[in-house]
């Protein structure tokens, strides 16, 4: 064993996160990881590599579906942090097993505990996979669990939010939009997935939930961006039994081909979620919402080239 740390999705949102703070504590993964680090990217990827530039690691190409390329990937790896997603963790860790790696930090999902969402089923299936391929291998598994990822105006989540509070005169919502979400900052949890590696003997074996600091409810959500907007928010309700209907309607009119009706389903949801383990174990600290929204808002008036309108009153 070379001991090399191998990480995948390095170049996403929390990845790039992670890799400041590897930049930042070089010296001390250096002393864990003697043979390096070793990301795997996919060919796509490479026009976002510019990222890892600042800690050179070493770079292999290829898809994290292909077994051939894992093997070849993970020889010589102690360590690996899976950032990539959920849906690629059954390979990985059979690969992993194969290699004899000694153990794995995998950024699963708190859609395992919805009881709407159908992929739930197969997340819960897949983290059932990894724990039994992970003991009768003897790895050593910690099993992160972020909630909703936000931060930059190419997260898919909030950013959707930002740019429909800045074009609609008026905001739709299901059931007054009352319900209570806990969005976590890409960079809290690029701290989060540092610290739980260096700190195996407290967190290896142990599973984390990684949610915002604070709870809130979508509708507060959105009127925190419309001040950052200079807007005052007005919103128009619909009742969930007539926005499901909605969303089944459209899905039989398009043969299928759209199916909002679990986004519809969630909508009326609420998603929090408890960090007291994480912050007892590695001092995990999220920041809240309201205090971290602000820098999203900026960076898309920005991209729009717009200049920053001063926060409402």
């Amino acid at each position: 064993m070379d001991e090399i740390l191998a990480i995948t999705g390095i170049t996403g949102k929390s990845g790039r996160a992670f890799a400041y703070c590897l930049e930042q504590h070089q010296d001390v993964i250096r002393s864990m990881f003697p043979g390096g680090i070793r990301v795997l990217l996919h060919k796509e990827r490479e026009k976002d590599a510019d990222i890892l530039s600042c800690f050179a690691p070493e770079r292999m190409y290829g898809d994290l579906e292909d077994e051939q390329f894992l093997s070849e990937a993970l020889l010589g790896v102690d360590t690996i942090v899976h950032i990539a997603g959920i849906h690629w963790s059954r390979t990985l860790t059979t690969a992993a097993a194969s290699q004899f790696v000694r153990r794995m930090i995998m950024v699963h999902t708190t859609g395992i505990y919805s009881k709407y969402k159908a992929a739930g089923e197969e997340y819960r299936n897949i983290d059932d996979f990894v724990y039994m391929m992970c003991r009768s291998k003897n790895i050593i598994l910690t099993i992160l669990r972020p909630t909703m990822i936000y931060g930059t105006i190419g997260d898919k989540n909030v950013a959707r939010f930002i740019r429909m509070v800045d074009r609609f005169p008026i905001m739709p919502v299901v059931n007054n939009a009352e319900y209570e979400l806990q969005p976590v900052h890409y960079k809290d949890l690029g701290k989060a997935y540092y610290n739980v590696l260096v700190s195996e003997k407290i967190t290896g074996g142990h599973d984390y939930i990684l949610s915002g600091g604070e709870e809130i409810t979508l509708r507060n959500m959105l009127i925190e961006m419309g001040a950052y907007l200079s807007k005052r928010m007005r919103f128009i309700s619909v009742p969930f039994p007539i926005a499901y209907s909605m969303a089944w309607a459209l899905y039989i009119v398009t043969a299928g081909k759209k199916d909002y009706r679990e986004k519809v389903q969630r909508l009326c949801e609420p998603r929090v979620y408890p960090h007291e383990e994480a912050t007892r174990d590695f001092g995990y600290d999220p920041r809240t919402f309201r205090s971290a929204i602000g820098d999203e808002v900026r960076e898309y008036l920005k991209a729009t080239g717009r200049s920053e309108p001063g926060q409402l009153s």
